[in-house]
This record gives structure tokens, sequence and C-alpha cells, in this order.
């Protein structure tokens, strides 16, 4: 398995954990008290499972398993591949770091969380242009 699928599949192991570490709490607060304090961590949750989870063991399989695009390139361009791992990760970072407070309407989280959409949407670019040339007919 190449090195690139293993940190795209062992991330998303991380972020699934974490993701049903979060839908637990979310759930059952330890203290009732604490469950206005949790809310606004659901959006968090469904980034962490959707894109944390299962958009990096796509990636990381897709990276791994899809034909080769040549023998002397089978996976293409290594470094880019490298920028989607980077983007989708800090993208997710930044989100978890900022959406939970989006509420208190300052500034700085506004500017993060914006930025962690841009690297998202930058992390999605990136795949697209690294998996495509993959993706054909069997010879």
């Amino acid at each position: 398995m190449p090195t690139l699928s293993r940190w795209f599949i062992k991330a998303g192991l991380i972020y699934f954990v974490l993701a049903m570490l979060m839908a637990v709490l979310l759930k059952f607060p330890v203290q009732p008290e604490l469950a206005v304090w949790i809310a606004p961590f659901r959006a968090v949750y469904y980034h962490f499972l959707v894109l944390g989870w299962i958009t990096q063991i796509i990636f990381g399989v897709s990276h791994w398993m899809f034909p080769r695009r040549s023998k002397k390139n089978p996976r293409g361009h290594e470094l880019l591949g490298w920028l989607v791992f980077i983007c989708l990760n800090l993208g997710l970072i930044l989100r978890a770091g900022s959406e939970p407070f989006l509420q208190s309407g300052t500034i700085l989280v506004k500017l993060i969380l914006t930025a962690s959409a841009v690297f998202q949407v930058s992390a999605s670019l990136f795949y697209t242009l690294h998996i495509w040339s993959r993706v054909k007919e069997k010879p």
C-alpha cells in the first residue's frame, strides 16, 4: 500500500473515532448543562464523519487501487496527492476550531471558517486533478 494511502486511511480512522465519541457526547451529554455547550459541535461531528472518515478512506483507497496512470508514473504526481491530504486535513482542523464559535460573530472566527472552506474546496479540486487521468477503461 502506498504511503499516501496509509496516511489517508489512518487519518480517516482517527476522524471516525473522534466522530463516534462526538456522537455519544451529542446524544448523551455527561451533565445536562453541558448539552448547550456541546450542541454547536454537531456540524463538526458531520464534517468529521463525512469528510474526515468517509472522504479520506475513499481518497486513500482510490489513490492505491485505481488503474495505474503509466508504468513509469503509476499514481501520477505524488506531490499533488500530498497537497490533497494537507488541504483536506487543515480545512477540517480549522473548521473544528472555528465552527462551534460562529455564533460569537467575531471576524476572526469568520475568517478562520472561510479559510477552512477554501482549504476543503482546494482539496476537492486537487483530488480531481490528481485522480482524473486514472479514471479510464480497462485495457
